[in-house]
């Protein structure tokens, strides 16, 4: 039988961190890391890379901005932090950012297409994959593309100037990331990625409800087969 003080190191194996705000031990990938600066200001750790303790929130708008309003910060890092009020839309942005450039990575490596021909085709093909939907997108298209994808991932938390941004051009609501092969990785990665930026903007695009990989906002991005 292991001892209590073992308990702490199995939840890191497992890639479980605790929530400071609900109390509640959930998987990493539905929680936000920050830690204290230098400067005693707290800081986003999107990529889970800085030195030093972590502070996990879960990824979710309501719970961010109840840590910043009620100076939760403080009281889980034990001493006296700075706050950006505007923690919250800086949590956003940088995930949006991470989406965007691993979706933009994803195509100049040759594993992404834009533009509803082409995602068509792709998912016609039974290539394995992520179908990307703008969340802006009109819903007659998204729906006729979705119906195509079947089981595989739908990823819907984005806007279409922010898919078009990935590809280089004016306007894309519609895109397709491989999940098979050398570029599975970014696949992976964007879909952690959207399902932590869905709850932080679930009021600018909502995504497929169904079986699937959901996050601690209560909202699912479909799974993949």
């Amino acid at each position: 039988m292991l001892s209590r003080r073992h308990e702490p190191k199995r939840r890191e194996e497992d890639g479980e961190r605790r929530c400071f705000v609900t109390r509640e031990v959930q998987p990493r990938g539905g929680l936000i890391r920050f830690v204290v600066g230098p400067d005693g200001s707290i800081v986003p750790d999107i990529d889970e890379r800085l030195p030093g303790r972590g502070l996990w929130v879960s990824a979710d708008r309501g719970m961010l901005d109840q840590a910043v309003a009620k100076r939760l910060f403080a009281r889980a890092a034990k001493r006296s932090v700075t706050v950006d009020p505007t923690l919250t839309d800086r949590v956003e942005g940088l995930l949006t950012r991470r989406c965007v450039e691993t979706l933009s990575l994803a195509r100049r490596a040759g594993g992404a297409v834009g533009g509803q021909t082409k995602v068509r085709q792709a998912l016609e093909a039974g290539r394995p994959g992520v179908l990307v939907e703008a969340g802006d997108g009109a819903e007659d298209g998204r729906a006729r593309l979705r119906a195509l994808a079947g089981t595989r991932s739908v990823v819907s938390c984005l806007l279409a100037a922010e898919i078009a941004e990935a590809f280089g051009r004016d306007h894309v609501v519609h895109a397709f990331v491989e999940s098979a092969g050398p570029r599975a990785g970014l696949a992976e990665r964007l879909l952690r990625d959207a399902a932590r930026l869905e709850g932080l903007r679930p009021e600018k695009a909502a995504s497929d409800v169904g079986p699937g990989l959901e996050n601690h906002a209560g909202t699912c991005i479909q799974g993949a087969k």
